[in-house]
Formats: structure tokens, sequence, C-alpha cells
């Protein structure tokens, strides 16, 4: 703005210095013209005044009229020469006495002789300066009896014309500066407001919504700032609705639980959200800025952009891929991008991570098989003791009471199965409630030993508990039990005769830890992420023989859930295995209905 500032006034300046300069230079010769007129009457009146005093004296009475002459010349501050009409020189105020001059020739008595008078500026050689000269004829009766020529010195008229000079330059110059200043003045009031339009134009351009300039008064300049205050108000108003939009936008990209790819029509990847990342196990965010089949290392993802490509079509895949180390389904959909010209502009794609749906197809399945095979094997029993029964073997009363005695057995089982997948249906229901009260979880493991008692004498497993501290938690005294009951019974049932199971119960600083020890065959780690899976049985023929339905663990696991307690297991083959059950003492209220 600067650069406009100059711009502006420099111009104006040389404008201002060139009018004022011609004027002075018309004014100093007008000035000096005047004066010169003013001297030229000046010399001609005194003339006539010498002039009158010659006539008076008589051109005879040469000594009395060099007398004259000399005290006329001083009191006039004029040379006054004066001639005969032979142009022969009388009286000379300014040539030193006993010297003759012949000024006959002098221009001003020539023109004067032959005109009548006349003027002239010329050096003096007798003088030595230049003199402003004026010659005129005097006659007597018509007669020219002589030629009077007075000389008067320019050195006054250069004083006064140097004072002159002196006095434009003086009065152009504070002019000048006068000019100068209420130029400076008005630019600033005019340039002012555009300097904060501009600043204020470029805080805009930067990104500065919040800017805004004065408006002053309701002038061009004003109207400029308040439309510019408003265009900057409306910019922040989009800019905010943009970016509210984009941040909107932006989150739902990466928070969406499927995976976005973006590619342009040159074939580059121009967007990634964060599920990609999750979904491939890969650091997606080197793929951006690169071709798709050189940053993305499925070959089927491949081919099915490269099917968008050719046929500009959506396209919907169920892919299988291999994802570190295990093999992981998507329903991937993909669609062109048509720009508003029906011109190809990308391809996006979306990836649904649906291996966990997979998963829980090919668990219904299998509890599906599992229960099927389960109830097969009771019922099959049931039906084939029936018929032997019924075939004659019921009149021999050692088969009848070994076959009623097996079908009894066949029917508990079948009860107790039925009864299992009724109570973990139950739990899983979304309306299963817990029955909180106070519990006493070192009466209840005393209960559940005196309960399983019997069942440990016949294996000759010995029962054993230990209690640290005050074991009261908050909870449902009834699923607890539950638990404890599932717990210990399946350390009983994979225990082999001799062997021991603890229970042992921990106080902690909020918690209060259950553990339920046994010497039993032991779990291997590659069937521990199993354990709690429906109908799994680390050792099937034992599990089947004891009795259990393989669902025990499963109802301690929804239980403990239930509880929000954690449920861990440690095990080594042929060592045995704890389990670990660290239950809250207070209830832990649900973030939900927080």
């Amino acid at each position: 703005m600067n650069s406009y500032r100059a711009r502006f006034i420099f111009p104006l300046t040389v404008i201002v210095f060139i009018v004022l300069a011609c004027l002075g230079a018309l004014l100093g010769p007008l000035f000096k013209e005047f004066y010169f007129e003013r001297m030229g009457d000046r010399i001609e009146k005194e003339a006539g005044v010498v002039a009158y005093n010659v006539q008076e004296i008589g051109m005879e009475n040469t000594a009395q009229l060099e007398e004259v002459m000399g005290i006329l010349a001083s009191r006039l501050d004029v040379r006054i020469t004066l001639l005969d009409a032979d142009r022969t020189v009388i009286a000379e105020s300014a040539d030193p006495p006993g010297q003759d001059q012949d000024y006959s020739t002098r221009p001003e008595i020539e023109q004067a002789v032959s005109e009548g008078e006349s003027k002239e500026i010329r050096m003096s050689n007798t003088v030595g300066e230049e003199l402003l000269y004026y010659a005129t004829r005097l006659e007597e009766n018509g007669e020219t009896i002589g030629y009077l020529r007075l000389g008067l010195t320019l050195g006054e008229m250069n004083r006064v014309y140097r004072s002159i000079w002196i006095f434009l330059l003086v009065s152009f110059s504070i002019a000048f500066l006068i000019i100068f200043s209420l130029t400076s003045k008005l630019t600033n009031q005019m340039i002012a407001p555009i300097e904060e339009a501009t600043r204020v134009a470029k805080q805009l351009a930067q990104g500065n919504f919040k800017a805004r300039t004065f408006e002053g008064e309701a002038n061009e300049t004003g109207h400029l700032n308040r439309s510019l205050n408003v265009l900057a108000e409306n910019l922040g108003q989009i800019t905010k609705t943009y970016q509210m939009q984009q941040e909107h936008l932006e989150t739902l990209i990466e928070n969406m639980g499927s995976g976005l790819l973006l590619i342009n029509a040159k074939g580059d990847i121009t967007l990634v959200n964060r599920s990609c990342k999750e979904l491939f196990k890969e650091d997606t965010d080197q793929w951006l800025h690169k071709l798709y089949y050189k940053a993305i290392g499925h070959k089927k993802v491949i081919k099915l952009v490269q099917e968008i490509f050719l046929t500009e079509r959506g396209k919907r895949r169920h892919l299988e891929l291999p994802i570190g180390i295990e093999m992981r389904h998507f329903d991937v959909y993909g669609a062109p991008i048509i720009g508003s010209n029906e011109k190809l502009r990308g391809i996006v794609l979306v990836f649904h991570d649906i291996t966990e749906l997979k998963k829980l197809e090919q668990a219904r399945k299998d509890f599906v098989a599992n229960v099927s095979h389960e109830l097969k094997t009771p019922v099959t029993s049931l039906k084939g003791f029936t018929e032997t029964l019924l075939a004659g073997a019921m009149e021999d009363p050692t088969l009848r009471e070994k076959f009623l005695t097996i079908i009894s057995k066949e029917s508990d089982r079948l009860e107790s199965l039925i009864q299992d997948l009724l109570e973990l249906s139950k739990i899983e229901g979304n309306h299963f409630q817990l029955n909180w009260q106070k519990v006493d979880l070192q009466e209840m493991i005393e209960d559940v030993k005196v309960m399983l008692q019997d069942q440990a004498d016949k294996k000759k497993i010995e029962l054993k508990t230990k209690v640290i501290g005050d074991p009261m938690i908050e909870g449902d005294p009834h699923r607890l039990k539950q638990v404890i009951l599932n717990l210990v019974n399946n350390a009983i049932s994979y225990t082999s005769e001799g062997g021991s199971v603890s229970m042992r119960l921990r106080e902690q600083s909020q918690t209060v830890l259950l553990e339920v020890e046994d010497t039993g065959i032991g779990i291997s780690k590659k069937e521990l992420p199993r354990l709690f899976e429906r109908f799994y049985r680390v050792d099937r023929a034992r599990s089947r023989n004891s009795g259990g339905t393989g669902l025990g663990l499963a109802i301690v696991k929804h239980l403990s859930e239930a509880h929000k307690a954690k449920l861990d297991v440690t095990s080594e083959v042929n060592k045995g295995t704890t389990f670990k059950v660290t239950f809250f003492k207070k209830k832990v209220e649900d973030k939900k209905e927080m």
C-alpha cells in the first residue's frame, strides 16, 4: 500500500511542482518587465527635469551646466550626459575631470538622433556596469540644440529582481509544502480506509474470517468497508458450516465400522480411513498417493477394482482374504464416482468385516449339531433298552433291573441336559436379572463342600477350603452357588482318584478372589481359548461318563459376566487346573444405566 500511496502522491507532487515552477518562470519576467517599465518611466521623468534645467541655464553656459549636471546626477543617482547638436559632449557626470569622450556613436544617441528618443540596456565601458540608458533630443523653437542621455544603473533592478525571485522561491516553497501536507493528509484520509480494507482482505485470504474493518463515513470507501465486513461475516459463517460438515464427515469416515477406500481416476489411493488399518492389520497410511495395484497386496481386491474401472458399474463381492495368520471374510461393495460431465472420476470401496457373523453362523451350526448329538445319545439308549425289554428281556429280573437302571440314568442325563440348555438360554436372554443381596462366600463354599462331598468320596478326592479375610460381597446367592458348584463339580470330574480339589477365598481392597484348584488332567494351551464354548469337552469320554452336559463352564462364564466379575484360568497338562473368579465387593452399575 505504500507504493500505492507513493504512486498517488508523487505524480500529484510533481504536477504541483511543475505548476509552481511554471508560475514562477512566468511571474519572474512579468515582475522584471513591470519594474523595468517603472524604471523607464522614472528615467523619462528625470530626463524631463534635467532637460528643463538645461533649457533654463542655456547650452552656452558650459561650466554651469557641468555643475548642475553633477548636482542632479548625485541627487537623482543617475549618470547624465549632455551633448550639443553636433553630438559633442558638453557635460558628463561620470567622466573623470579632463577626460574627453566621444559618445556620438553610442546606439542610444544614434537612435535618439533618428527617432527623437531611445532606451537601451548595455554595459558601460566608462563606469564598468550595466546601465539603462535613456536618450532624448533637446529642441528649442523647433530646432535641435542638443541631446540628453541619462544612465540608470541596473544594480538596484537586479537586486530587486533577485529579491523577487527569492520571494517567489520562498513563497512557492511554502505553498508547495502546504499543498504537499494537505495532499498527504487528504491522501491518508482517502487511502487509510483502502489500506484497512486491503489488510482485512489479506487476513480473509489467509483464513482469518474474524477480521473486521472500520466502516467510517457513508461514502464510497465506507460502503466498500461495510460490504467487506458483511463478506467476512458471511465467509466466516460459510467456513464454520463447512468446517462443521467436514468434521462430521471426517468423524463419520474415521469412526465408521467399515473400511473405506477412495481411488481417483488415475488409480491413486486418495483416502483410507482408520477402520482399514484395523481390518487389514497394516499401516494403510502408506497406501496414500500410491497406485492401488502396488499398495494393496490382495489380488481379489485388485481384480474387483479393475472390474469397476472397466465396467463403470457398482459391484458387490464376498471376499475371503488372508489377514495375518487367519482367513477373514469381507462383504465388499465398490461403486464408480461419476462427475457432472458423465466422466469417471474414481471409485469408492467399502469393506464390511463379516468374519464374526460367519463365526456365529458356524457356531450356530455347531450348536445345532452338538445338541442333536447330545440328545441323540440318551434318546438312542432309551429307545434301545426299551425295545430290548419289550422284546422279552423284561422277563429276566436281572436284565430288567440292569436295563431300567440304565434307562433311569439316561433319563436323568437327558433331563440335566435340557435343564442346562434352558438355564443357559435364560441367562443369555435380554430380560435376565440378578437378585442382588449380601452374600457370604465362606458360608457358600462350605455348603458346596457338603453337597459334593459324597461325589468326591466316591473317587477318594479330598475337598479343601481356605478363607483369608472377610469374603462378603453383593450378588445373587443362587447364581453364585451355581458358579461354585459347576467349577467344583467340573474339577472333581476331571481329577483322578486320590487327587484333591481346593476352594480358596481371599479378600482384597475392593474385590474378593475365588480360586478352585484341582490336581486333574490339566488343559493344553491350544484348548484354553475354547474352554467356555458350549458342549466343548477336554476329555469327551470322561465328561460323558461323569454325567456332564458340556454346558457347565459356559454357564459359569455368563454368570460371571453378569456379576461384572473377571474370569481367568491357568492350567498345566497332567498337573492340574486353577479357575480364578474376581468379584467386586459392591455392585458395579452398568454404564448404560448410569
